[in-house]
């Protein structure tokens, strides 16, 4: 699916086609959700998902941002918990279909929450980009008459609090803010040149809860699934995923764990997949990135049922700040849910706001009062350590 070029933006239907020149312009590899083979990856096993590509250029024809496009059949029915209010609400003002899924055009990463969808290239006007991208985005659709009787709204995500003087021009094409679960991010002390550091810059309480853990799933066997295992694991992964998955508040589409596969041949040790396992049974798994100076958490699978005895999930978020100690990263993104036990581990939550634009008009103005009402699910935020400086980002 692609659409005629503008004298601002170029638009492409597969990763593929767009010219090496463009990303050695952009000079946007080092990141790595912005490594053409990354985006090809994730765009090769979906294949339900629409995926499109936007790279603006200013007037002598230079690239200067890149962002992704995908189109998803977003299922009501999967939202939950504390959603399930503002579901029924948005389906009796008619803001929602009654019978079939909601068809978002999503400008961003539909995997990966913050800001790793857009890129723009250095020493540009940030805030002419965006302008220049909402119209890009709004022309895409406008250009094919089918397209635009499909697409009930426009969701552009996920931006950080510093990015929101940007991000504000985009009230003007009548989208509106709302607040989404908020990234919990550990920040790694330049104090801690171990594990035992960390423990001991923990207040006491904190640290008696750390040591349970490990005492708790001292028999789960840790390892590193790689490409030579990985065909035998995969099928227990995907099941542990889809529990997890299943019980988010929502989510904007089903991850193929088959991606795995191409992410490890591609980063190598840069990307993070271990397997926990008890009596050679798989329980659970973690998977992150190393992006430059963090590790970010991705997917997880646990077994619910052995969780609370073996403190699986607990003993995970441990395992990630090990791992990001003993590589000398700076931070840790541990994304959104569980909100509070990641705030127990030391992560304060780092705001997100996303943009949402109904197609027609009224339902527009009805649905800015409704994403009024839209709030993060309030958690009791931890305080972890005993004279640390740590930032709040509120």
């Amino acid at each position: 699916m692609c659409c005629a070029n503008t004298n601002t933006a170029k638009f492409f239907s597969s990763i593929d086609e767009i010219p090496t020149q463009i990303w050695e312009t952009l000079n946007c590899t080092k990141n790595s959700y912005f490594h053409p083979d990354f985006l090809k990856y994730i765009e090769k096993n979906h294949p339900e998902i629409t995926f499109s590509y936007i790279v603006l250029v200013d007037k002598k024809n230079i690239p200067t941002a890149f962002a992704c496009l995908t189109i998803i059949n977003f299922e009501l029915n999967s939202i939950k918990n504390d959603f399930e209010i503002l579901k029924t609400i948005g389906k009796k003002l008619h803001v929602f279909p009654d019978k079939k899924p909601l068809k978002l055009l999503i400008c961003g990463n539909t995997f990966v929450s913050g800001e790793h969808g857009i890129f723009i290239r250095e020493n540009q006007d940030k805030k002419a980009i965006i302008k220049e991208l909402a119209e890009s985005m709004k022309h895409f659709v406008n250009s094919d008459k089918k397209l635009k009787k499909q697409i009930d709204a426009f969701l552009i995500k996920d931006f950080t609090k510093e990015s929101l003087t940007t991000t504000s021009t985009l009230k003007n094409f009548n989208y509106h803010p709302f607040s989404v679960e908020p990234n919990m991010k550990l920040q790694i002390h330049e104090n801690w040149q171990n594990f035992d550091d960390y423990l001991a810059s923990m207040k006491t309480k904190f640290r008696v809860k750390a040591k349970k853990a490990f005492k708790q799933s001292a028999a789960i066997k840790i390892k590193d699934v790689t490409l030579e295992n990985i065909d035998e694991m995969l099928p227990k992964m995907t099941e542990l995923y889809e529990k997890v998955a299943s019980n988010a508040g929502f989510n904007l589409g089903v991850f193929n764990l088959e991606t795995y596969r191409n992410l490890k041949e591609l980063f190598g040790e840069k990307y993070i997949l271990k397997s926990y396992s008890l009596e050679g049974k798989i329980v659970g798994f973690v998977s992150g990135i190393i992006n430059q100076e963090s590790l970010d958490a991705h997917f997880v699978g646990i077994d619910y049922q052995l969780n609370r005895e073996y403190a699986i999930y607990q003993r995970m978020l441990y395992d990630y700040i090990e791992m990001a100690i003993s590589k000398k990263l700076k931070t840790i993104n541990f994304g959104r849910t569980a909100s509070e036990i990641k705030s127990s581990v030391g992560a304060v939550p780092q705001d997100l706001t996303m943009y949402l634009r109904h197609q027609k008009t009224i339902k527009n103005k009805i649905l800015k009062l409704f994403l009024q009402r839209v709030q993060p699910t309030p958690f009791q935020q931890k305080f972890p350590f005993k004279n640390l400086e740590i930032k709040y980002d509120k």
